[in-house]
């Protein structure tokens, strides 16, 4: 089991939290399950990778399995390119993976997004 966090955090705010996991591995004390993460610096970054069309497609690979990119356009109904370009920003921010065999998945059982709202 996998899962993967994506957030809205500061620098300063990602730096407290990997020192704080730094020192707890120097204690000896390491998470039962890790979680994978990735930070935005702002929701409007955020959303910028995250469309609508970019959650459609994830779910996809989820729930349906590894796909290459042309599968998946077929799939959603959409151009080859713009799939393409999607599938791999994904890829780059690691959301989506790709196999030996050249399909990509999302492996994760569980992807948890949150932000605070303005103060």
């Amino acid at each position: 089991m996998r899962d993967f966090e994506a957030g809205i955090k500061t620098m300063e705010e990602s730096s407290k939290e990997m020192s704080e996991v730094f020192k707890q591995f120097d204690n000896g004390i390491f998470p039962e399950q890790p979680i994978e993460r990735v930070y935005f610096h702002d929701v409007k970054t955020f959303l910028r990778y995250i469309t609508p069309k970019r959650f459609e497609l994830l779910d996809n690979l989820h729930h349906n399995g590894a796909s290459s990119v042309r599968a998946l356009a077929k799939l959603l109904n959409r151009h080859y390119k713009n799939v393409f370009d999607d599938v791999k920003l994904l890829e780059q921010i690691g959301l989506v993976e790709k196999d030996e065999a050249g399909l990509y998945s999302v492996p994760w059982d569980e992807v948890s997004a949150s932000f605070k709202l303005a103060a």
